[in-house]
């Protein structure tokens, strides 16, 4: 992984893009008042999910550092340094030995995933192993194969010994968190364990979750890999890489507090659930999550760790900016108890979640004495806590009057002690003023030959509006690459990021795709043509208005007959062009 990579995968863009711009949910999307122009309707558009912004009342777009270069004036090194210091990413580190920190990481990614199929392995030929897993936790045969469940024999030397064999030494080992020195000697990091490999959103796989599979006096009964060059407990998602399609389609995702509770969701057909490291929840597990969903629903153990992590996730919450609400359980202790009671009763449970804030005063209110003057203290003291980061002043008058009806205060009162401690503000920055305005024109000719684009590139029916246009009709760059590979595959379906002419411009395919969802989709077949029809016919137009203008210029400079001529000519065809 190179620095930029490694700031891209840090970043969630709508966290960079909100310093600048005041942004709202929109569905899948973020939605903003343009900062280039004086526009009152939001056209700008940040997507969570495609990682890349689009202006479309300047026409402009692309990634966070393109952003960033936009709005600061800076150029591509500059963004880089800009954002690595907000990422906390150590530039050094790639530029003094760039090469050999990816070497390390591919090779410690290697030797986890050959460790993934050794386990597995042992997996298959440990008969206790596999009764727990098959048995006593439910999974079938086809689970155990899509989570590449495995078995760490109890040995000490079984994994290391492998790895050996298969050219890897104790340092690469010990980097990617498979080993531990003992003695000298290599020793391997799990032994007598169910391993369940962690994978990061991409399916690749970057350590490991433990589980004792029979009790050992004072050991835990989980361990994971620590943090290593690939690892990060602090980031990583588990589950994710599996999840995160069924998250897109239903509009929300669960965390749960076990790895085996999502492994076991999935079996039971609720695949949209995934784990933190335990209840050790951070900000940038959620800012990994709010690219695909801004609706997160908890279900923590019920027991006080899981309850007190459940407390702890909601003030995160709001600074992260989600909606987050809590999953009831009904009782029984964790998600795997649940499903295996009635996978039906696990299925209604998530859709029937209750608002974050409400179960907290739920639960204070069991907890304390209210008709007590500490008990109403305390039970107003942590409350208004949580009230005063709500952003939205209904809602804040909404809990500020639940809390005056149960403590029997005086909203006056509340009102009192609400304002006596002020929330923390979000400051946005001062936006810096970006370079000259574009000419109109040339905005106009690039959103006529984008959207056109967009809807060729989404719908291959459209793509024979194309065959009688000209290279020259659109921009050098992406834009002609795009119209050139739809001449060539007028077949082609699909994701564009996969077509492999089209991945050196992977942003502004995105671009096109998300202008082709925010306009387009919804309109039915015909309607769809026509608009298209229509944006050829402007942008033909657009193209001989500009070279009229460029050729009557010409005239003006020449004072030979033969050449005005020759440039009358060319007027002549291009006003058959309009014809």
């Amino acid at each position: 992984m190179d620095a930029v990579t490694e700031v891209k995968a840090r970043l969630n863009i709508e966290d960079v893009v909100s310093e600048y711009v005041q942004l709202k949910r929109a569905g899948r999307n973020f939605k903003g008042i343009s900062p280039w122009t004086n526009e009152k309707t939001a056209s700008f558009m940040v997507s969570p999910e495609k990682q890349i912004w689009h202006d479309f009342s300047s026409g402009k777009g692309g990634d966070v550092f393109s952003f960033v270069m936009e709005m600061e004036g800076l150029d591509f090194k500059g963004a880089l340094e800009h954002l690595a210091r907000k990422a906390g990413v150590d530039l050094d580190q790639y530029r003094t030995g760039s090469s050999s920190h990816k070497r390390f990481k591919d090779r410690a990614v290697e030797a986890l995933n050959l460790g993934t199929r050794f386990y597995q392995k042992q997996l298959a030929v440990n008969k206790t192993a596999l009764k727990y897993l098959i048995q006593e936790r439910g999974f079938n045969k086809e689970t155990l194969l899509t989570w590449q469940l495995g078995y760490a024999p109890r040995t000490s030397h079984a994994l290391t010994d492998f790895l050996t064999k298969q050219g890897f030494d104790t340092d690469e080992m010990k980097r990617a968190g498979l080993s531990t020195a003992r003695g000298g000697r290599p020793t391997d990091m799990f032994r007598g364990r169910i391993m369940i490999p962690l994978a990061d959103s991409r399916g690749s796989i970057i350590g490991f979750t433990a589980r004792l599979l029979v009790d050992v006096p004072d050991a835990p009964k989980y361990i994971n890999t620590p943090q290593t060059i690939v690892y990060d407990k602090s980031r990583h998602v588990f589950g994710l890489h599996l999840a995160k399609e069924s998250v897109r389609k239903n509009g929300f995702v669960v965390i749960a507090e076990g790895n085996l509770d999502v492994i076991m969701s999935h079996q039971a057909g609720v695949k949209n659930v995934v784990a933190t490291a335990g209840t050790a929840m951070t900000e940038s597990h959620l800012r990994e999550l709010k690219r695909f969903t801004a609706d997160i629903r908890i279900c923590f153990d019920t027991d006080t760790a899981g309850l007190n992590a459940t407390e702890r996730a909601i003030t995160i919450a709001q600074k992260v900016g989600v909606s987050l609400s809590i999953i009831g359980l009904g009782g029984v202790k964790d998600p795997d108890e649940l499903i295996k009671t009635d996978p039906g009763l696990w299925q209604k449970a998530v859709t029937e979640p209750q608002y974050a804030v409400d179960w907290l005063v739920d639960r204070y209110a069991s907890q304390l004495d209210l008709k007590s003057a500490t008990g109403k203290k305390a039970f107003t003291d942590a409350l208004l806590a949580i009230i005063r980061r709500l952003s939205d002043p209904v809602e804040q008058d909404h809990y500020l009057n639940i809390l005056a009806k149960m403590t029997e205060s005086g909203m006056q009162a509340i009102r009192a002690k609400f304002t006596s401690e002020k929330p923390e503000k979000i400051i946005l920055r001062r936006t810096k003023p970006g370079p000259a305005q574009v000419s109109r024109d040339i905005v106009e000719q690039q959103r006529l030959q984008d959207h056109l684009l967009a809807m060729a590139l989404m719908q291959p029916k459209i793509r024979n509006l194309l065959q009688d246009l000209k290279e020259e009709y659109f921009n050098e760059g992406p834009p002609r690459t795009i119209f050139s590979f739809l001449l060539k595959h007028p077949e082609f379906k699909g994701e564009p990021q996969v077509a492999k002419e089209l991945q050196q411009i992977a942003d502004y395919s995105k671009i096109l795709v998300l202008q082709f969802e925010e306009l387009y989709q919804d309109l039915d077949p015909q309607d769809l043509e026509e608009q298209a029809l229509q944006l050829k016919h402007r942008l033909i137009e657009r193209y001989v208005k500009t070279q009229k203008k460029q050729l009557v210029e010409k005239m003006r400079e020449t004072a030979s007959e033969a050449e005005i001529q020759k440039l009358i000519r060319k007027v002549d065809k291009l006003n058959a062009l309009i014809r």
